[in-house]
């Protein structure tokens, strides 16, 4: 299967994006400090759409949530329900694996303050587009926090108003494949308390659960 389109590691569609990757460049010259690619086979029946790499996480080490807080639920996680095997060890030499389940990013390129704006989220809507249609077995879709959520929807032409975004929610979409929503599980989510690893578990049991 054909890998779809992603950004050339010099991408120039956001300036502000390009510009704060610049400076890390000059700053952290050993990070990965490009678009980071996704993860995972394209005959998974499942994508997690992540906001955007972390500064000295997945930006850091061009792997899609790997070095930071957020890796260490999600792919612990992963591990529990069977989407992941092998030791994460928070690098992508680490030799972990996933099993049925790719992950990408709605926003490829790491922005100020962890905070995307909507024409940078819109500037990378083509690639979305192009890995959910490289995905011919896909059924479900995680999206991990209301920007995802929307950024998923407009990439599959649907009306955000339809399909309101709640941690927990299973959407239903017109070709029968399912929408799964979730907070974040970014270290402020955790460390308040607005979602806890049980929570996120249950999540990933709801898509377990669902049938193809």
């Amino acid at each position: 299967m054909p890998a779809p389109p992603a950004p050339d590691r010099d991408c120039g569609r956001c300036l502000r994006l390009a510009a704060f990757r610049e400076e890390h460049r000059a700053s952290e010259p050993d990070w990965h400090n490009a678009p980071v690619p996704s993860f995972g086979s394209l005959d998974a029946r499942l994508l997690i759409v992540g906001l955007a790499p972390g500064l000295r996480g997945a930006n850091r080490t061009g792997r899609p949530f790997t070095g930071d807080f957020a890796g260490d639920l999600l792919y612990a996680t992963l591990g529990q329900f069977g989407f992941a095997r092998g030791a994460y060890a928070a690098a992508p030499g680490d030799g972990l694996t996933l099993h049925d389940c790719r992950i990408t990013n709605a926003v490829r390129c790491v922005p100020p303050q962890n905070r995307p704006k909507a024409a940078e989220i819109a500037a990378c809507r083509g690639f979305l587009e192009a890995e959910i249609a490289a995905m011919s077995g896909l059924r479900a879709i995680l999206a991990l926090g209301q920007v995802a959520h929307g950024a998923v929807l407009r990439a599959l032409g649907l009306r955000s108003g339809a399909f309101r975004f709640a941690h927990g929610a299973v959407h239903r979409l017109d070709d029968g494949r399912r929408l799964f929503d979730s907070y974040h599980c970014s270290r402020l989510n955790t460390n308040t308390g607005r979602l806890t690893p049980q929570m996120f578990a249950d999540v990933f049991a709801a898509i377990r659960a669902a049938p193809d």
